[in-house]
C-alpha cells in the first residue's frame, strides 16, 4: 500500500494507545519504516536520469530487507531504547510494523492478476518462508482508496478533538494551523460540533 495509507494506520494504533508525543511518532513510524527497502526505486531512478545502466535495485531490494520479523525485531528494540515507556512503546512498533506487513500482503498486487506482491518473512536471514495471498488486491485498487479515505476521516476527526493530527510528525507550526484549520470548518462558532 502507499506509505500515506501506512503512516495514517500507524497513526491511529498510536491515538487509540493514547500514547505521549515521542512514542506516538516512533509507534506512526515504525508502521511506515518497513518501505525504506525501496529506497532503491530513487536509485533506479537516477541511474536512468544519467544514463546508466538499470541495476533494478528496486525490484531486487524492496520487500526483501525490510518487510520480514528480522527488520520488525530491529524497530521494536530502537523503538525500546529511544521510548518515554519503553515496553509499551516497543510492542506497539513492532504491532504496527506487523499491520505494515498484512497491509502490504492484502493491497500491494500489480495491474496483473499474477502480479503478487510476496513478504519474505525470515528475509535477509533465509527464504523458507514467503507470505503471499492470492487474493491481493491491486495498489491502485478501490479498497486502497476506500481505507486511505476512511484513515483520513479518522486522523481529521481525532485532530479536531485532541488538538493535534498527523502534520506534527512532520512541523509543529504546520499542525496547529492545520487543526486551526479544520477546527474553524468542523466546529461551530461556538467551539462545539455542530
Amino acid at each position: 500500500m502507499h506509505p500515506v495509507t501506512h503512516l495514517l494506520a500507524g497513526w491511529t494504533v498510536s491515538e487509540m494507545a493514547q500514547l505521549r508525543p515521542r512514542d506516538r511518532a516512533i509507534v506512526t513510524w515504525a508502521c511506515v519504516v518497513p518501505d525504506i527497502d525501496g529506497i532503491g526505486y530513487a536509485i533506479d531512478l537516477g541511474n536512468k536520469l544519467l544514463g546508466r545502466p538499470d541495476l533494478l535495485f528496486y525490484e531486487t531490494y524492496h520487500h526483501n530487507w525490510g518487510h520480514g520479523v528480522p527488520a520488525a525485531l530491529l524497530v521494536a528494540m530502537l523503538a525500546w531504547y529511544l521510548a518515554e515507556q519503553k515496553q509499551r512503546t516497543a510492542w506497539l512498533a513492532f504491532l504496527t510494523f506487523h499491520l505494515h506487513l498484512l497491509m502490504d500482503l492484502v493491497g500491494s498486487r500489480g495491474s496483473n492478476p499474477l502480479d503478487i506482491w510476496a513478504i519474505p518473512y525470515l528475509s535477509p536471514l533465509s527464504n523458507d518462508m514467503i507470505l503471499t495471498w492470492d487474493g491481493q488486491w491491486p495498489l491502485t485498487s478501490w479498497q486502497n482508496t476506500v481505507l486511505t479515505m476512511v484513515l483520513m476521516f479518522v486522523a481529521a476527526a481525532m485532530s479536531v478533538r485532541r488538538g493535534y493530527s498527523p502534520v506534527c510528525l512532520f512541523s509543529q507550526n504546520a499542525d496547529e494551523a492545520f487543526v486551526a484549520t479544520l477546527r474553524q470548518r468542523f466546529r461551530g462558532r461556538n467551539g462545539s460540533n455542530e
